[in-house]
This record gives C-alpha cells, sequence and structure tokens, in this order.
C-alpha cells in the first residue's frame, strides 16, 4: 500500500453467517479499496474484537479470482466452460427460459433458491419478493436454525434472553454445544473477561476436545446426540443434592414436581452409559453449576444439529430453571435475540403477495427435490428453473450424491448469482458476478447479541459485479413481476423497513452507528414471566403445539419431559462410527474458501480418529482413508486425536469437495431426513464406517 495513500476509517457490520455479526472499522484506501478490517470498540459486544478471517477481508475482496463479468456456459455442466456476455444477453437468457418453464410446467416449476452467504435483509430476503409475486415455489429453511430456535422457545416461549455481555458478570460460563473460538470469538471475549475479572470458571459442553474446551477450565467430552442425557443427569444431581431453587421453581415453572419424579431414574449412571461422559465428571459438573448462582449457559447450534436436537436444547435449558440461575445478574441462559429485532419485511419480501397453497420446498431436501422425490416435491411437478444467491448447496447440502445428480439434468436451467466460481456455480448455465457487503447498502441485526445497524456501501464494485437487489430489478420486468420493492433503492428499503418495524428510519439508525435493543434486566431474565401465556418457564415441552413453524416429523413420538430421545442415528455393525462435520476455524460454510490464509491453515481435508480406533484398523496418521455409509463415500486423510471418545469421528468442515480425494465432500455422509418439531438438517449425526484407501 502506497504509505501516502488517503485512507479513512469507515464504519460497517460483517454479514456473514454468524451469531456475531461484528461491528467493523474498515480502512477504505483512496476511496476505492479496502486496507485492515477491526472490530470496533465503540460498539460493547464486539469490543473492538473480530475474528483472523474477517481481519483479513481485503484478500477476499480484491481477490485476483472474482467473477467480474456475466458468463453462459459453452461446455459440458461443471467443465468450467464459459463465455463472457453482457448483463443484457444474461438477464434475457434468464428470463426466457423461467418464462417459458412458467409456460410448459406453470409457475411452480421454478424455485428461487438463497440462504446466508449474507445476513443482510435486503440483500438475503429480497429474493422472496420475487418468489412471492410470480407464485414460484416458495422456500423453506431448514439447514441451520430451525431445529435449535424452536428447542429454545419451547421452554422461555421467545428466541430471547439473558444480555450476552454478562457473562462478564459470571463466575461459570457454561458454552455448550458450539465452539466460539471457530465460529463466534465474541463469546471467549466476555467469557475471558469474566475469568479475568471475577475468576469465573469456564466449562466447555461439546464433542471433542476443540479449541474453546482447549481454553475451559471444566471439559465434557460426549458422544454426539447424548447432550439431553447429560443434561438429565445433571439435573438428577441437583435435585438429589439440594442444589434445586425449589421457590424459584414453584413461582416460575411449570411442573417441577413431575420434573424431579421423572429424573429419579435418569441417574449419573445412566447418563454416563449413554454419552460416555464418567459418572464422577457428571457429578463435579453439576455440583458446579448448583454451587455457583451466577451460572451463564451460552447455548449454540452445534449440538441441535441432530435428530433429537430440539429436544438436547431443551434439556440443557432446563438446567439453570432448575437452579434459579435466571434470577441472577451473570446468570441464566442466551441462545440468540430473535425476538428483539421485531423487523416487519413486507416490503423486502413481498408479503402482499404470499399464496400459502404455492408449495413450500425443503431446502435441506434439494437433492431429492431435483430428483423428482415426490414427497419431498408435495406430490406435484418437477422444478425446471433455478436463480441461486447465497448459497452453494452443491457443497453445503446433505445428501451430495443426490444433489449432483439433480444438478446434472440437461433439462434443469440453473442461474448462479455468485462472489466467485463455486461448485455450483460450475454447474450453472447463466453465472452473474455479485457484489460484496462493502460495495452495497443493507440492514444488519445480531443473532449472538442485541444490536442493529446499517452496513453502508464504502467503495464501488470491481467489473460488472451487481447486487441481489440489482439483478432483481432487472429481472422483474422480464419476467412480469409488478412490486413497490422492484421499484425502490436498498436505502428506501431499509428506510421503509425500519419505519414499519418502529424502529425510526435510516437516518437516524446510521447516526447511531450501532443501536442497542437489549431490554432491562427483569424482562432479559423473564422475571416478571416467561413468554408462554401461563408466564412460566416449561419443562413439559409441547411439541404438537410449537410457538411457531409448522409440525412435521415424529413430533408425536418427541418426549415432552427432558430426556435422552433416542433417535439418531445409532452405529452398528456395518457402520462403527458416529460422524460429525463440525466447523473449521478458517472456513465459513463455504465462505472463504477461496482465500489463501484460510486455505493455508486448514490444509487438507481431514478426519479426527481416536488412536486406539485408529490402531485397530491400521490406519497412521496421515493415511488417506475413506468413509462410507449409504448415502455415499468421500476420501481424506486421518488424524489422531485423543480428544473425542471412542467411536467418534469428527471432520471439520466445510472443505471445498475438490479437497477430498476424488472430488467427494464431506456431505456425499450426511441426510436430509426430516426432523421434529418444524423440519432441519442433522449435519452432526451420521453413521458410517471407515478405512484405509484404495491407492
Amino acid at each position: 500500500m502506497n504509505q501516502h495513500a488517503k485512507i479513512e476509517i469507515r464504519h460497517s457490520t460483517c454479514p456473514h453467517d454468524c451469531p456475531s455479526a461484528c461491528a467493523l472499522d474498515v480502512e477504505v484506501v483512496e476511496g476505492r479499496s479496502i486496507g485492515r478490517v477491526r472490530g470496533s470498540k465503540k460498539q460493547t459486544y464486539t469490543a473492538g474484537v473480530v475474528c483472523a478471517k474477517v481481519a483479513r477481508y481485503a484478500e477476499r475482496i480484491h481477490h485476483p479470482e472474482r467473477l467480474m463479468y456475466p458468463l453462459r456456459r459453452t461446455g459440458p455442466k461443471g467443465s468450467g466452460q464459459f463465455a463472457r456476455i453482457s448483463w443484457d444477453e444474461a438477464l434475457d437468457e434468464v428470463g426466457h427460459r423461467f418464462n417459458q418453464a412458467e409456460r410448459e410446467f406453470g409457475a411452480e416449476s421454478i424455485w428461487p433458491y438463497y440462504y446466508a452467504g449474507t445476513m443482510g435483509l435486503v440483500m438475503r430476503d429480497g429474493l422472496n419478493r420475487l418468489t412471492h409475486v410470480k407464485k414460484y415455489s416458495r422456500f423453506y429453511q431448514t439447514i441451520c436454525a430451525n431445529v435449535a430456535r424452536i428447542g429454545y422457545a419451547i421452554g422461555t416461549g421467545k428466541i430471547a434472553g439473558v444480555d450476552p455481555r454478562e457473562m462478564a458478570l459470571s463466575d461459570l460460563v457454561v458454552i455448550w454445544g458450539t465452539n466460539p473460538v471457530n465460529t463466534q470469538v465474541n463469546v471467549m471475549t466476555h467469557a475471558s473477561r469474566a475469568r479475568k475479572e471475577r475468576g469465573a470458571k469456564i466449562a466447555a459442553v461439546d464433542i471433542y476436545d476443540n479449541e474453546t474446551m482447549k481454553q475451559a477450565d471444566i471439559k465434557i467430552i460426549l458422544r454426539p446426540g447424548t447432550d439431553g442425557a447429560f443434561a438429565c443427569g445433571v439435573m438428577h444431581v441437583l435435585f438429589r443434592d439440594g442444589y434445586a431453587d425449589r421457590a424459584y421453581m414453584d413461582k416460575y415453572t411449570d411442573c417441577p414436581a413431575e420434573l424431579e419424579a421423572h429424573l429419579k431414574a435418569r441417574t449419573p449412571e445412566w447418563a454416563s452409559a449413554i454419552s460416555g461422559v464418567p459418572v464422577a465428571e457428571i457429578e463435579a459438573f453439576a455440583k458446579a453449576v448448583g454451587e455457583t448462582k451466577r451460572t451463564f449457559l451460552r447455548l449454540g447450534y452445534g449440538f441441535t444439529r441432530s435428530r433429537n436436537g430440539a429436544t438436547q436444547m431443551h434439556a440443557a435449558l432446563c438446567i439453570p430453571a432448575v437452579t434459579g440461575a435466571w434470577q441472577y445478574e451473570g446468570g441464566g441462559a442466551f441462545f440468540n435475540n430473535y425476538a428483539l429485532w421485531h423487523f416487519n419485511e413486507a416490503i423486502i419480501e413481498g408479503h402482499d403477495a404470499v399464496d400459502h397453497s404455492v408449495r413450500a420446498l425443503d431446502q435441506s431436501k434439494i437433492g431429492r427435490i431435483l430428483t423428482g422425490d415426490a414427497e419431498a416435491l408435495h406430490g406435484r411437478g418437477p422444478v425446471k428453473a433455478m436463480l441461486i444467491q447465497n448459497t452453494n448447496p452443491m457443497t453445503v447440502a446433505p445428501e451430495q450424491a443426490l444433489v449432483r445428480q439433480g444438478f446434472a439434468r440437461q433439462d434443469l436451467f440453473v442461474a448462479v448469482h455468485e462472489q466467485f466460481m463455486t461448485e455450483t456455480a460450475l454447474m450453472a448455465d447463466i453465472v452473474l458476478p455479485a457484489t460484496m457487503f462493502m460495495e452495497h447498502d443493507d440492514l444488519y441485526y445480531g443473532g449472538g447479541h442485541q444490536h442493529i445497524s446499517v452496513g453502508p456501501k464504502l467503495i464501488d464494485p470491481p467489473g460488472e459485479c451487481r447486487s441481489n437487489h440489482e439483478v432483481l430489478q432487472a429481472l422483474a420486468p422480464r419476467l412480469g413481476a409488478k412490486h413497490q420493492g422492484f421499484e425502490m433503492t436498498p436505502r428506501e428499503l431499509i428506510d421503509a423497513t425500519l419505519k414499519l418495524s418502529n424502529h425510526g428510519d435510516i437516518a437516524g439508525l446510521e447516526a447511531d452507528l450501532w443501536r442497542d435493543l437489549q431490554p432491562d434486566f427483569r424482562t432479559s431474565h423473564f422475571l416478571d414471566g416467561f413468554a408462554h401465556a401461563d408466564k412460566k418457564f416449561h419443562f413439559r415441552a409441547d411439541w404438537l403445539h410449537p410457538p411457531f413453524g409448522v409440525t412435521m416429523g415424529d413430533v408425536d413420538k418427541m418426549p415432552d419431559l427432558p430426556d435422552h430421545w433416542a433417535v439418531i442415528e445409532h452405529a452398528d455393525q456395518a457402520h462403527p462410527f458416529r460422524l460429525a462435520t463440525s466447523p473449521a476455524r478458517s472456513f465459513l460454510n463455504t465462505t472463504f474458501n477461496e482465500t489463501p490464509s484460510s486455505q493455508a491453515r486448514e490444509g487438507k481435508a481431514s478426519v479426527m480418529i481416536h488412536p486406539l480406533d485408529a490402531a485397530s484398523l491400521d490406519i497412521a496418521d496421515g493415511d488417506a482413508v475413506t468413509l462410507g455409509n449409504s448415502r455415499g463415500e468421500t476420501t481424506l486423510v486421518a488424524t489422531l486425536f485423543e480428544g473425542v471418545r471412542r467411536g467418534v469421528l469428527i471432520a471439520e468442515s466445510v472443505h471445498p469437495n475438490k479437497n477430498h480425494f476424488g472430488g467427494l465432500g464431506i456431505n456425499m455422509l450426511t441426510g436430509a431426513d426430516t426432523i421434529a418439531p418444524i423440519g432441519g438438517a442433522a449435519f452432526h449425526d451420521n453413521k458410517v464406517w471407515i478405512r484405509k484407501a484404495v491407492a
């Protein structure tokens, strides 16, 4: 960088699929490029800290392999053979193919598909407006949050909790089912502050000795899908040894006597047999929680990515209701602040055009949908055309064998709007170059904290890149789609959304930089009652009548009181191992797969295996190994690792498919079964076999 270059510090918000939504201070160089990116000290949750991959964002936004121009496929699907075309040619082609599919097969044959490559409301959710106006097949989100959200809300009545900054005021921070060193570094900022300033302990509950657990004082390593059993064993001890706050439960919970009776049989010995956690560790953990009034449970997404994930979240959430930790500053629980925003996205999403008779297709079942599965298609016709934004299903979606088969269809037209030539873009007929977050305006919220913000455009995009909203505006007249949202600029959409949501206007929010919406102490700690109609925390979960979502899956078989629901994919003789695909530190789903520093840190795609398991299979550290099950196979490198229970494999992901030998990625092994009670994906719940790879 020219040492005499003019550098201006501008503010923004990280848009990526992470609860931290970090407040950023960005070096804008000569108004044209960016330099260093730092966490803003002005926003009290970010508190000056961002992850290394975002700190190096210049490496991504100015990457030489960014897509710059529209492209048309000229060779076979997946060949990478494309020719540059104009925007008008590209948009005309998309419009023509969509209109042709609608004429021949009906509007539901078109399926706009997106996800959380950006969490900005305008650029992420605007595609729904086109879907609703045109009556295209609707999009049901299941890959990330459904299971965790319903598991939490079934207990508290809403998705909100203690101010996450109160971790710094806790005496015991329990980080459960999440690895924030890899996935949301700011959790560690506040937990570490509690340890430094108060002498607090940090406990980690997870399925392997990950980077977060290495910083913990108390370490609980359990088998995947057994958190509910562990939580019940802990609560058994809390009742047995007098740590249960009976006065609190009588006032604030629905059925404490029934819970206590139910837990009589859920002894530490019972929990240990299921979870693999030694009895002494269950007893010691329960004692630490019981003796520490200011215990803060920071609950994550990871342990809910299982067929019993909702019951696991609910079971863990019951612990602070048993101890009464909610009463104390620095005590209680937090998962996500979804209930705080009250964003009315009516204009962004085109709510006035929603037709609920139009089918809603499950994003996790994309492989089944594109290969003609009648149930996944709701008994209706095939999908013939897609526009994909902000996601890379050819790598991240489960049941990759079906996904690959579906995208290879010659009768399927696919347009992909992307920043890089992802493995999904390689399968497209038309590829459109997309802006990054510093190149457009958008509106953000922090799921892991309590701030909302405007992320303003800081620099012009390179080449001919266009934002998601610009693409929708240009397609609308070609498709005969009319809605006021297509006529508005991103800033006008942000302003209108803020006003509809009673959050003032865009000028006011920009003046605030980041607005703190955290409710007062009593509200955050539910001291005037929980959010159910009876004002109680619900130990008894009414899964058949959830506070949101449409019930599906084996909802009628879910246990109503906290328990181990044994619907996970149990290891068997043919598949003796359980596999979880936990997040890698330097990738974010498949974002940052393309940056050299992330590639260098993550290296080859690998799988962790206990040394004793490896020895029994004659597998040495660094050997190529193949994992398989009924869905498919993948080959990667074995890493011997003592920090897992016997019979458990961990593959930190998501590496590009091409990083695996043979180009078949880890999601060859993951399933798309419907997860009760409202759908979801069980990425960390897989039975597999493992053997040395054939040369």
